[in-house]
């Protein structure tokens, strides 16, 4: 049930290859969360493809928007405001989104948000935790992203640091992709990892002890100098041992940025929060410490609108609606604090 009083916005997400739509209220509770994805579409490519992507959405975007209306049991004249993603992403399919978004306020006559789809990943851990109190440590991990965040209060951010190469997601994909194990290659070397032994191969931990910033081509690279060294190998094995070196890098990185700031909990983020030996090693860590850990549900990790909403209902409150002017931004950044 909902009041007069209530704030209802309608998400949408269309950076990459999900087309999704949500509606959510005051921030906090979601009438209803739909994604489609293109992996069918782009597996045979072995990645996404830009236009390909684009035009998905084009055809997915306005009946991924009804399905989310109807299942909330709204109307377009009952919502408070439509936010949309502007960046950073591809553009073609960035575009889809904010001039859906666009249209739609313009046609029921509401406010239009445009959404960071960085900051929507922050967001998608106080959508389900919203008890958390800052400041977090955010470990926002992708294959486009792996970052180090300090979430200092609402829209106060610091980079605590970045990948200088390779997100680690990318890396993922492009371990499997040399394996030949398929299109998107997390989930089948995370699968696959289970199956092999993390301690077979040593391979190295890139900068584990230099700093905050991360680099992962360097071990990619390791690994297929591997298996062209040895090409019997267990596949289980080499994606155990690779999985083992990227979660060891990520959560010694991480843990020590929340010791360093104070931090009241470390919350995953992103894709890659999807991985069962990080999501368990970093429940063991507060289990250790006593350091809250918060891992979202595998439908948080991915690409979401619900997300996007969430973040939306903040921004629209604190600095109010966007221009209809603004445009897609593929290059988006986040505003840090100094």
């Amino acid at each position: 049930m909902t009041d007069s009083s209530d704030q209802i916005i309608l998400g949408i997400e269309t950076s990459c290859d999900e087309t999704a739509a949500s509606v959510v209220v005051n921030g906090s509770t979601i009438l209803s969360s739909v994604v489609s994805s293109q992996v069918d579409l782009h597996a045979r490519f072995g990645g996404v493809v830009p236009e390909i992507a684009s035009r998905a959405h084009t055809e997915l975007i306005t009946p991924v928007i009804a399905q989310a209306l109807v299942e909330a049991g709204r109307t377009g004249k009952e919502l408070t405001a439509v936010a949309a993603t502007y960046g950073p992403g591809l553009v073609g399919s960035l575009l889809v989104g904010v001039s859906a978004a666009k249209a739609l306020a313009l046609t029921w006559g509401v406010p239009f948000v445009g959404v960071n789809h960085l900051e929507g990943h922050l967001y998608a851990g106080l959508l389900e935790e919203p008890d958390l109190q800052f400041p977090l440590v955010v470990l926002l991990v992708s294959g486009g992203h792996t970052m180090l965040i300090e979430m200092q209060g609402h829209g106060r951010y610091r980079l605590i640091g970045q990948t200088v190469d390779d997100a680690a997601g990318e890396a993922f994909d492009k371990v499997a992709r040399y394996l030949d194990l398929g299109y998107p290659g997390g989930p089948v070397v995370d699968q696959l990892a289970t199956q092999g032994d993390p301690t077979a191969i040593k391979f190295p931990r890139p900068m584990i002890n230099e700093g905050y910033d991360f680099s992962f081509s360097g071990l990619k690279t390791a690994v297929i100098n591997h298996v062209r060294k040895n090409p019997d190998v267990s596949a289980e094995d080499v994606c155990a041992s690779f999985q083992a070196a990227v979660v060891d890098v990520l959560l010694t990185k991480a843990k020590r940025a929340a010791e360093e700031v104070g931090a009241t909990a470390i919350c995953l983020a992103g894709g890659v929060a999807a991985n069962s030996e990080l999501r368990e090693r970093t429940l063991d860590y507060s289990v250790e410490t006593g350091v809250r850990a918060y891992v979202p549900s595998r439908s948080m990790c991915t690409d979401n609108a619900a997300m996007i909403a969430t973040a939306a209902w903040w921004r629209l409150n604190a600095d109010g609606p966007s221009g209809l002017d603004l445009g897609a931004e593929p290059n988006l950044k986040l505003d840090w604090v100094a």
